[in-house]
């Protein structure tokens, strides 16, 4: 099991003595009063860790209710330097709000209802033992309240899927969002994220099913020593119980121990469908919080994205901008039952979309060739594109990837007739500069996957069907090669997996018909500029063995431009360099990426 104890760090030391004005030392005295202050240092250093070692700190845990919380209360009451008080702010609770509870008259008789009082003199209050341990509801924590229960003590984050919660809970009382108290939960933690105490949060699963290595950590993070005693405690009623206890402990007074359930769950109540929905959004925002703590998560790398700032991008999906991690399709989205999207590739210049309207044209034939319905106007598409990169501040060296899917079926399965909610448009927007090593080259390799033809899949619909690519990209990969030829099924070269592709013999341009291959929009710019700089294009059948012994290689595509290959299966491209030819129309292609495209609109509307 990986421990996430860290050591601990030394404390704040005193300031250096002073030697006395107008005293004459000489060197071995100063060496010698140098060591008896350093000697002093320490000891002050030692009395001041003694006397944080000794200070007295209150632990406070903000859950849901049917969180595993008294479980976790029942754990901590193991230690031998913890007291634990269960839910000291309830009688407050149910005394301001009014609810209603089968105990509600019993408590508030034997329980003190004044909040601020418990604050002070019970949550704060005198201590008998290093550490306090506070059970509280997020509820609970209403709005009349000392500041001092916020900005006092060590505070930490309890949740639980409301999948599992809302069952449990209506055994007992009709459940609410209010009686939940997930939205309170969110503004706790904003409100120590804010003050510059972000407080640990905690998952009830993981602690069913990793409850050592989430103790530990939870227990690292309080910055308190762990101890094996808080995985086990004796069946029954606690005397830290409250006298609501028989209403709602029944289950955790059977345990001894955290445990996953192996029972299958009973089936949920259609009643409290909606409340879920209110509630998930919520829990799934304090989800992102929590630290992994089994030792096969710790055990994998932390993922790192290529370009840091891409972690909190906005992205476009249906109809509406939201964070990165909320960029999600409904599982009856058909991108998902079966591929079934289109696609294009943008990329974005000092300002402009480069070639828009030319990808939009695609767009609509791909969608138009798979009969989608109810296909956004191209007016929409392209604001709903300009207030992404608007939202993001992205207006030079970015990249989109704009997808239409045909949208969310009723029910699962491949047929288009399931689908009657209209298409779904996603706009993803990224810092990305081009892709591949755009002045020394790049490797390629061969496929054995065939780029299918015509009579199969045409490649002319742009769509999101990419299994032929990958395949052949995965060999790629393999070979530590920076992309893939593929060929047809005569054994000609069509493209690679991702781009389209030219060769140089004696000076004349050749690439392969777009029979097979899609014909790209970046192919069709780079064409243009290979006849306006005055050289001889052939769009011919070419064979593999003419792309080992040309002169100059390159592919192009909107991820990457125009990119040079200068090796292919092993065999260096004329003199393994960039060529002049391929620099030329290298060069004319920025030219007319900085010239031209369509501006993107900024602050006012058109």
């Amino acid at each position: 099991m990986a421990d996430c104890l860290c050591k601990i760090t030394s404390l704040n030391t005193l300031s250096a003595g002073r030697t006395t004005p107008g005293c004459v030392t000489l060197p071995s005295e100063k060496r010698g009063g140098e060591r008896a202050r350093e000697r002093e240092r320490e000891r002050a250093r030692d009395r001041e860790a003694a006397m944080a070692t000794d200070k007295e700190e209150v632990i406070i845990s903000w859950s849901a209710p049917r969180s595993l919380s008294t479980s976790l209360m029942y754990s901590f009451a193991q230690r031998n330097d913890i007291e634990v008080l269960d839910e000291p702010l309830y009688a407050h609770y149910l005394r301001t709000t009014g609810f209603e509870r089968p105990y509600r008259d019993e408590l508030l008789s034997k329980m003190n209802s004044d909040g601020n009082t418990v604050v002070k003199d019970v949550i704060f209050g005198s201590m008998d033992k290093k550490y306090r341990y506070c059970k509280l509801m997020a509820k609970q924590r209403l709005p009349n309240l000392s500041d001092d229960l916020m900005k006092k003590g060590k505070h930490f984050i309890l949740i639980r899927n409301p999948l599992h919660i809302l069952s449990s809970y209506a055994k007992v009382v009709p459940p609410s969002f209010t009686e939940l108290g997930l939205g309170v939960l969110v503004s706790i933690y904003s409100e120590l994220f804010e003050a510059g105490n972000p407080p640990p949060v905690i998952d009830a699963e993981d602690l069913q099913n990793d409850p050592e290595g989430t103790l530990r950590c939870l227990c690292h993070d309080l910055d308190i020593p762990f101890q094996t005693t808080m995985l086990k405690w004796e069946a029954g009623p606690k005397p830290v119980d409250g006298l609501w206890a028989p209403w709602w402990y029944d289950s955790v007074h059977k345990s001894t121990g955290f445990k996953a359930s192996r029972a299958y769950p009973v089936p949920f109540p259609p009643p409290l469908y909606d409340l879920l929905e209110q509630s998930l959004p919520f829990y799934t925002m304090l989800r992102r919080h929590v630290k992994q703590s089994s030792s096969l998560q710790l055990s994998l790398p932390a993922p790192s994205l290529p370009i840091p700032a891409n972690e909190k991008i906005l992205v476009w999906v249906g109809d509406e901008l939201v964070p990165r991690e909320d960029g999600k399709v409904s599982v009856f989205d058909s991108v998902v039952q079966g591929g079934d999207a289109v696609w294009e590739g943008l990329r974005i210049y000092d300002g402009r979309i480069f070639k828009l309207n030319e990808h939009l044209d695609r767009l609509f034939d791909s969608a138009k060739a798979l009969a989608f319905i109810n296909v956004p106007s191209r007016e929409a598409i392209k604001e709903a594109i300009f207030i992404t990169l608007n939202s993001n501040g992205m207006f030079d060296n970015a990249h989109i990837r704009l997808t239409l899917t045909r949208g969310k079926k009723v029910t699962s399965g491949m047929s288009p007739a399931f689908n009657l909610y209209g298409c779904t448009l996603i706009v993803l927007a990224e810092w990305k500069p081009p892709v591949y090593d755009n002045f020394s080259g790049i490797t390629l390799v061969t496929a054995t996957t065939r780029r299918n033809s015509p009579n199969c899949v045409d490649s002319k619909i742009h769509h999101n069907n990419l299994i032929n690519n990958i395949l052949a990209k995965v060999e790629g990969n393999l070979a530590k090669a920076d992309d893939a030829i593929m060929l047809d099924k005569d054994g000609f070269v069509s493209e690679t997996n991702a781009t389209n592709i030219f060769m140089v013999k004696k000076g004349i341009v050749s690439t392969p018909h777009a029979d097979y291959c899609l014909p790209g929009i970046t192919r069709a710019t780079v064409i243009d500029l290979v006849l306006k700089e005055n050289f001889v294009l052939h769009e011919r059948r070419i064979s593999l063995s003419e792309f080992h012994s040309a002169d100059e290689v390159w592919t192009t595509g909107t991820m990457g431009e125009l990119t040079p290959a200068v090796v292919i299966d092993g065999r260096v491209v004329g003199d393994g360099k960039v060529g002049p030819v391929t620099r030329k129309i290298q060069s004319a292609y920025r030219a007319l990426t900085a010239e031209s495209g369509e501006p993107i609109p900024r602050n006012a509307r058109s």
